[in-house]
């Protein structure tokens, strides 16, 4: 499938076959799909594991948008309509209900490793309209806010709100998925799914359009980054912590939730204390770079960090190297992950970064090398050696491209400059290598703004291919 064209400033590359090898890949990685997490309105999709984020309905009540009130008064009013009917005689279809809103795959929203979660039980789903039964604030006028659940009934927490609220609102992230897919080139097929009917008040099988992931074929559907945040407004640990009387603070779970049934006032005054601090309630940002003042505190520490393993300077470097460069690279890179992995029983840290291609290096990195993800590999040396260069070399001939980069203390020796010129001439590998005065150059950078901290290595591929045979 070829994806050509510009939109809102987001280059779009011909769609290639990626590697299975790329680390924590995504579904615009599968595309050939260059815009990175900062240009678009959704959280960009893991093809191998959830993002650990959930929908919080609090959002959508709050929100200055008169559409995401309606959505958050729908929701409730789905989820009251379906407990009261529990209650009268349609226990059954309810039960059943509730069990399929209890999961919504299609986000990928969570902390599921494999992106397969499971439904609540009969159980569970009685246990919910049980509270339309037994309390009576509720069987009259119902619940507020759906997540009152979490307070009320056990097995019900931050990700299985989420789920029951993506459910619910299902047809409405369609829409918004197919607009996002249409404007970003994003391929979509033709499937079937089940989305929750409105005016039928259950779910119904719909034909539509979207995205599908590469593993499973399974259908993806985009949800706004704007409704995300890692622990919702309303959920039980704050309950628990602010709001529970203390005389009671030893109790295990399931006692403060039976508790809670029978105090009802107490969940509705914790409730009203949380809307009375909505302003305090925002979304998470998927990806927050470290203040100026906390970089350069970090770059301060490294270079007073000795060379070596000694008293874990090696693994306090990788740490503060970490959280540095994947702050004054973005947004121009994604950082992936943090990598380990075992070499002739060497522990070697490796930083892996989306390549975007947003800017003309990273699409030349891209075309010369086929690096579909850029590594940076740490060695807190004193010395960068031959053999270090050889692993690091081995390592992109078997997975990620042609492309990496040596963070190290001092610039290399002459000899083994010598030797990255060499491994181009043979193998057309480029390695470059990131010194301690490069990163700081890169913090000087990242507080002036004036230029980007990646056109530091930029700066470095120049003086690379400069020095190599033409």
């Amino acid at each position: 499938m070829t994806c050509q064209g510009v939109s809102n400033g987001v280059r779009r590359d011909r769609a290639i076959i990626f590697p299975v090898a790329l680390v924590r890949p995504r579904l615009n990685d599968y595309h050939g799909l260059t815009f990175t997490q900062d240009q678009v309105d959704f959280a960009i999709p893991f093809v191998d594991e959830d993002i650990p984020f959930y929908v919080d309905p609090f959002l959508l009540w709050k929100s200055p948008s008169q559409q995401d009130n309606a959505l958050h008064t729908a929701v409730v009013a789905s989820f009251n309509n379906i407990g009261q009917l529990g209650v009268k005689g349609m226990e059954e279809d309810s039960i059943r209900t509730l069990i399929k809103l209890s999961e919504c795959p299609e986000v990928g929203l969570g902390s599921a490793r494999d992106k397969q979660g499971k439904r609540i039980g009969e159980k569970t789903a009685a246990d919910i309209i049980e509270l339309f039964r037994r309390i009576p604030e509720i069987t009259s006028g119902g619940l507020g806010h759906i997540e009152e659940i979490q307070l009320l009934v056990d097995q019900i927490s931050k990700d299985r709100v989420s789920d029951i609220v993506c459910s619910l609102i299902k047809s409405f992230l369609i829409d918004f998925t197919i607009d996002q897919c249409r404007r970003l080139g994003i391929p979509t097929a033709l499937l079937e799914l089940e989305v929750f009917d409105y005016q039928k008040q259950t779910f119904i099988s719909e034909r539509t359009t979207l995205p599908v992931n590469p593993k499973n074929q399974l259908p993806i559907v985009l949800v706004p980054k704007r409704w995300l945040r890692y622990v919702p407004w309303i959920n039980y640990d704050d309950y628990f912590e602010n709001a529970f009387a203390t005389d009671q603070a030893k109790r295990e779970r399931v006692e403060v939730l039976t508790f809670n049934r029978h105090n009802y006032g107490l969940i509705r005054e914790y409730i009203r204390q949380k809307e009375l601090l909505q302003a305090d309630c925002v979304n998470d940002p998927l990806f927050k770079p470290i203040p100026v003042i906390s970089a350069k505190r970090k770059f301060e520490e490294i270079k007073q960090l000795a060379t070596g393993r000694g008293e874990g300077a090696d693994r306090r470097y990788e740490e503060l190297m970490c959280q540095l460069l994947a702050s004054v690279f973005y947004p121009q890179l994604d950082f992936a992950d943090m990598q380990s992995r075992t070499e002739s029983n060497v522990l070697i840290r490796d930083l892996v970064f989306y390549n975007s291609r947003g800017m003309d290096f990273l699409r030349e990195i891209f075309e010369k090398y086929g690096s579909y993800q850029l590594v940076f590999e740490l060695k807190n040396v004193s010395t960068i050696e031959r053999e270090h260069i050889n692993q690091l070399n081995r390592y992109l001939s078997e997975e990620l491209g042609r492309f990496g980069v040596l963070v190290t203390r001092r610039p290399l020796s002459r000899a083994m400059f010598q030797n990255t010129i060499g491994l181009w001439s043979g193998q057309r590998r480029c390695i470059l290598a990131l010194a301690d005065d490069d990163i700081e150059f890169m913090v000087e950078l990242f507080e002036s703004r004036q230029r980007l901290p990646i056109e530091v290595v930029k700066k470095l591929y120049i003086e690379f291919t400069r020095a190599c045979p033409s």
